[in-house]
């Protein structure tokens, strides 16, 4: 059984080794990333450019493409259940834990900790496939991040409003990172959560439960 868990580990890690040695080729070689921009401009330009016109529009419908198909696909390989019910164990054996050490009981607390290495496993377990969806990530995600970063280099007009300045370029480095990168993060970080949950949801409710137990019965 440990065997398979390292063996499953090793590999996940030699697939995630692979797809970042792929995207450091990618996004190193200056006509590959020409030609998968120009592939894809074909499709993105005409729906989500605006003709250059409102760059952050198009940086926010670029960045929900990439966030849902992220989301879509991690979440298709995730049993957020099992998830679920590992947060649920190593919830309670911290409160188990943090009460046996404020009443000083050793003899509980070495119980425990012996119990501390399944709690992990079954952690890990839970957690196995949010790995599986790298390559379908790499195939979708990277292109359209190629796209955007050709996109934003030609734009003729790259500046936008704030509350407390009238005039800030996308190129400009704020936090160590161009404003565009810290635009693209905020977008992510909001629109990825929203799908996350509303997916979850579908996932968790009643109604789906019931249309994927017909699926099988069938």
């Amino acid at each position: 059984m440990k065997n398979d868990e390292a063996q499953t580990a090793g590999s996940q890690l030699l697939l995630f080794m692979i797809i970042m040695f792929i995207m450091i080729f990618v996004f190193g070689d200056p006509y590959i990333r020409y030609v998968i921009a120009s592939s894809l401009n074909t499709i993105l330009y005409p729906v989500i450019g605006f003709n250059g016109r409102f760059p952050i529009l198009t940086l926010l419908l670029a960045g929900s493409i990439m966030i849902f198909l992220s989301s879509f696909f991690t979440h298709i390989f995730t049993d957020w259940k099992a998830v679920g019910r590992a947060q649920e164990i190593n919830k309670a054996f911290q409160k188990q834990l943090t009460e046996a050490r404020k009443k000083g009981d050793t003899a509980r607390i070495n119980k425990l900790m012996k119990l501390q290495p399944q709690i992990m496993k079954i952690t890990t377990q839970s957690q196995s496939g949010m790995m599986k969806p790298t390559l379908f990530l790499f195939i979708f995600i990277v292109p359209i991040f190629t796209w955007l970063l050709s996109f934003l280099s030609t734009l003729q007009y790259y500046f936008f409003t704030l509350p407390w300045a009238s005039k800030v370029s996308l190129y400009d480095k704020s936090l160590l990172f161009s404003n565009w990168i810290i635009l693209y993060f905020v977008f992510s970080l909001v629109i990825g959560q929203v799908i996350r949950q509303g997916l979850k949801w579908i996932s968790w409710s009643e109604r789906w439960q019931n249309i994927k137990a017909r699926k099988i019965n069938t």
